[in-house]
């Protein structure tokens, strides 16, 4: 059993600034990709998951046997597993039944506990349920609900906003980042445009409420997490999937980047919006890492 300070939670954050210069070719912006694919469970995930369970070990809210419970469209929920198994207490993960194989795999060989809501609800349906579960048996759950949880923007104001200002001396001048549970984007935005209100920072969503973009939420349709800070979004643009997938092809072909389906929907508005923004440096947010099959299409 590790504590919450231990070597391998200390490689959570700190990840690398990758320039795309070959997907950026022929832009006037410069073009960079927060590589969020290497924390150790290989999503931006692990910021927010360890920043709760810290908050929760602190409050004495995890210990004598409770047990984690949070809903997770996959990547939360891996990171969750992961804590559980290293800090050593039981989690109990609720996803949607049609959440990537690869993941749900992961989760299980981390120990965790694993309940399915329908499909066809996706995460909102999963949240329901684990909220269901949470209020049925409160003296066994601890139920902190990412999607409502401070700690989750939290985490990515005292991490991922701190590191992109060092990283780029400064000089960001957008950020481009999916929506999910909307923590990543707020905490990040909120601090840098605490350090320069001249930022923008522009939202990543699917086009609508069915789609293959795998953590991302179409906001107008489904159940608002309070994570989410509207104030600190300038812009939001709305993509497909299939153009995000064909980014994940060129991001692994043409820069050696083996990405998921958000990330390759955050570089490609990144992509299209540096078009009209000359002289920009711009980073887009590359979430989790991909499998062969988002890259080879099949």
């Amino acid at each position: 059993m590790a504590g919450p300070n231990d070597p391998l939670l200390d490689r959570v954050g700190g990840t690398p600034l990758l320039p795309l210069r070959t997907v950026g070719h022929g832009l006037e912006a410069e073009l960079w990709g927060k590589a969020e694919f290497l924390n150790p469970t290989g999503s931006v995930k692990d910021r927010a998951a360890l920043g709760i369970v810290r908050d929760a070990l602190a409050r004495g809210r995890l210990g004598s046997g409770t047990t984690l419970l949070d809903a997770s469209s996959g990547n939360t929920a891996v990171a969750y597993a992961m804590l559980g198994a290293r800090i050593g207490f039981p989690v109990t993960l609720v996803v949607p039944r049609n959440a990537n194989p690869d993941r749900v795999a992961r989760i299980r060989a981390y120990g965790a506990d694993l309940v399915f809501s329908d499909p066809l609800e996706g995460t909102d349906g999963a949240q329901r349920e684990a909220r269901r579960l949470a209020a049925a048996s409160p003296d066994r759950y601890f139920y902190p609900d990412q999607y409502n949880h401070p700690a989750n923007p939290g985490a990515h104001y005292a991490t991922t906003g701190p590191e992109l200002w060092q990283q780029t001396s400064g000089r960001i001048s957008m950020l481009v980042a999916g929506v999910g549970t909307g923590g990543t984007i707020s905490g990040t935005g909120r601090y840098l445009k605490e350090r320069d209100p001249r930022i923008e920072v522009v939202a990543v969503e699917p086009t609508g409420p069915l789609h293959g973009l795998e953590g991302l939420k179409h906001l107008p349709t489904a159940l608002r997490p309070s994570t989410y800070d509207a104030r600190v979004v300038d812009r939001t643009v709305r993509i497909e999937t299939e153009e995000a997938l064909e980014m994940v092809r060129r991001l692994a072909r043409e820069e050696g980047l083996a990405v998921g389906a958000s990330s390759g929907a955050a570089v490609a508005v990144a992509r299209s919006v540096a078009a009209a923004s000359p002289q920009a440096v711009i980073v887009a947010i590359l979430p989790d890492g991909g499998s062969g099959r988002e890259v080879d299409g099949a």
